[in-house]
């Protein structure tokens, strides 16, 4: 397993960025919660084509992201760079005003499993950073997520990343009309267990479409009672966390950060697709 290496801690959080008034905001912003979604997971193909813009612009939002990182440089500094890409786009950050949070992008570097608010610390050489964004462009979002080395980290940490890439396109390869919602999380669960990496469990796929989270889940784990029949046109995302230790987790007093008890390692792989005939399309592709 990796070496002991400093916990992460809370750091100063700048201002929240300001998105021009000529950018449509999801109707969730400025409201304690988003309405509960109650239409079909279905949807029509004007809204998967919509979907492909959404999910191209917030896929080149994490490449934007990408560029800046290394030792010394902030995750503040990250989310505003993808910030001011989503806005140069029309896009409006999905996540900034989503039940409060206060950012344009999640950062989650190490122990953090998901929902790390981009802050003033630096980036360590041999951190694993996870940058997670959702673009909303049209009435509709596009979610995804990448894990990124910061300078040199370990084989350990290198191989959970790769591993939870593969997990996630093995779970792409299992979505077909007519298979329960379950066989995602089946075959998932079934790579980790190769390699004794812990799954965790508290956090899923979800439905995006018009809905930032719909209420359909996607667990990453076996569990037969998600019996969701797949049918063609339904959008959501694929999103395993791997842990390489136990992934237990607590959540900070800042009521997003999550982490794992333990301190170990996670890394995250996430992208929206849609249902085709014969098995899935990716849209989050840049």
């Amino acid at each position: 397993m990796i070496a002991c290496v400093t916990a992460i801690k809370p750091h100063p959080i700048s201002p929240e960025r300001s998105v021009p008034d000529s950018i449509a905001r999801p109707a969730y912003v400025g409201k304690s919660r988003p309405e509960q979604y109650d239409g079909p997971h279905v949807q029509s193909p004007e809204t998967i084509t919509k979907m492909r813009r959404a999910g191209r612009i917030a896929a080149q939002a994490i490449e934007v992201g990408a560029t800046l990182i290394a030792p010394g440089v902030t995750t503040d500094a990250i989310d505003a760079a993808i910030h001011d890409f989503l806005v140069a786009n029309d896009a409006y950050p999905s996540t900034l005003g989503y039940r409060g949070f206060p950012k344009s992008c999640c950062t989650s570097v190490n122990e953090v499993i998901c929902h790390g608010i981009p802050d003033a610390r630096p980036l360590a050489d041999g951190d694993l950073l996870k940058i997670d964004v959702t673009a909303f462009v049209d009435g509709v979002h596009g979610d995804n997520c990448a894990t990124f080395g910061v300078g040199e980290i370990d084989e350990d940490s290198r191989l959970l990343m790769e591993r939870t890439k593969e997990a996630m396109e093995r779970g792409i390869r299992a979505v077909r009309p007519g298979r329960e919602i379950s066989v995602i999380g089946r075959v998932i669960e079934s790579f980790a267990k190769r390699f004794d990496y812990g799954v965790v469990r508290e956090y899923t796929g979800h439905g995006v479409h018009s809905a930032f989270h719909s209420g359909l889940v996607i667990p990453h784990y076996d569990n037969p009672l998600y019996n969701e029949v797949i049918e063609p046109g339904m959008t959501f995302t694929v999103e395993p966390m791997l842990a390489l230790g136990n992934p237990s987790s607590h959540v900070w007093d800042d009521g997003w950060t999550v982490v794992t008890n333990d301190g170990s390692r996670v890394a995250q792989w996430e992208t929206t697709l849609v249902v085709t005939d014969d098995g899935a399309e990716v849209l989050t592709i840049a």
